[in-house]
């Protein structure tokens, strides 16, 4: 049994904490929050007697195997870039394994600073993009894997927040249909600068044709403007999807519905709950490192290097959006590239 430990109790380690009811290989042992009321009722709800006001104290006291950090990328009240240093302390504190939350990075400059990490760090980082963990998600993906829609041709995937906001769950819900095929060129399209200045810099649209190394062509669209409806509900955090389309059928994961057409099987589809699902593609998401841990052989879907790879092509994205040029990946994104998407938007 695995002993895991959260940094930071605000409205989202609620879905992390609430997960272990799924999961068989661990617990939930002691939590750090600076703000000692949101601590305690974090505590009290999920009946947690190890809190902590300090990151350090934690780690060094209770030795997690597992580390949740459930924080923003900026520090709440500026616009500190946070998501490295945590991360780097996490390493040196040598915890063996830690789930961070989404993005795992926001602009050029920290993309490098955790790219360097992931180089030289032993702590097994995992991104919490859950989305490839959902029950249905699974069956689908299943489908694929066992050739039920014959060879894949494409996918075609979006969502109606911004980029940087629900584009890493979808990115990664692609590379998890197509066995983590890295991209390796991208021509985007970007609009929109309303959230240029916010704590998660973004161009408010963004579209992109990208082929990955397996030779797939994938259509990205991000944004109110451009992602598809995928729910019945108008919130923007309710429209992400994916359509994966072979030669025999296809099959389209939804917000709060599915479709499926194979050759044996003909047509089906129906509803989605959610919530259900989240919140049992947490525990799945979480369960899935400890048996990273149990055996390298089982590396996570989401490890970091992976997660790096599909946020540099959303830097991609926005660098092709600038320069109007297709832009072969990975590449280097270069040091202010807010800046630049200020100026081109």
């Amino acid at each position: 049994m695995y002993k895991s430990a959260m940094l930071g109790c605000g409205g989202r380690a609620g879905g992390h904490a609430s997960a272990y009811r799924f999961v068989k290989g661990g617990k939930l042992a002691a939590i750090c929050d600076m703000d000692e009321e949101r601590l305690n009722n974090f505590g009290d709800r999920f009946e947690i007697s190890s809190r902590y006001t300090d990151l350090d104290e934690m780690l060094k006291k209770e030795k997690p195997d597992l580390l949740h950090i459930v924080t923003a990328p900026v520090l709440r009240g500026s616009n500190e870039r946070i998501r490295y240093s945590l991360m780097k302390q996490a390493s040196d504190h040598g915890v063996p394994a830690a789930i961070v939350e989404k993005p795992i990075a926001v602009e050029s400059e920290d993309w490098k600073q955790i790219a360097e990490l992931a180089e030289e760090t032993n702590t097994k980082f995992v991104v919490n993009t859950q989305l490839n963990f959902h029950p249905k998600n699974l069956e689908l993906k299943r489908d694929v894997a066992d050739g039920k829609i014959g060879e894949l041709k494409f996918i075609d995937a979006s969502a109606r927040s911004t980029p940087v906001d629900q584009g890493p769950h979808v990115l990664q819900l692609v590379s998890s249909y197509i066995d983590n095929s890295r991209p390796v060129s991208v021509l985007g399209q970007i609009s929109g600068r309303d959230h240029l200045d916010s704590a998660q810099p973004s161009p408010m649209h963004a579209a992109a044709q990208v082929i990955y190394e397996n030779g797939l062509h994938v259509s990205l669209a991000f944004g109110q403007g451009m992602g598809t409806m995928a729910s019945d509900d108008q919130g923007i955090y309710c429209h992400k999807r994916v359509f994966v389309i072979g030669t025999e059928g296809f099959v389209h994961w939804r917000f709060s519905s599915w479709e499926r057409a194979t050759q044996k099987g003909g047509y089906e589809g129906g509803p989605l709950n959610y919530g259900e699902q989240d919140v049992e593609a947490q525990g799945n998401l979480t369960e899935a490192v400890f048996d990273w841990l149990d055996d390298e052989k089982n590396e996570h879907p989401t490890h970091l290097k992976q997660s790096l790879a599909e946020f540099n092509l959303l830097l991609g994205m926005y660098y092709s959006g600038i320069t109007n040029q297709i832009i072969d990946l990975p590449f280097e994104p270069p040091d202010g590239l807010m800046d630049s998407l200020r100026e081109k938007l």
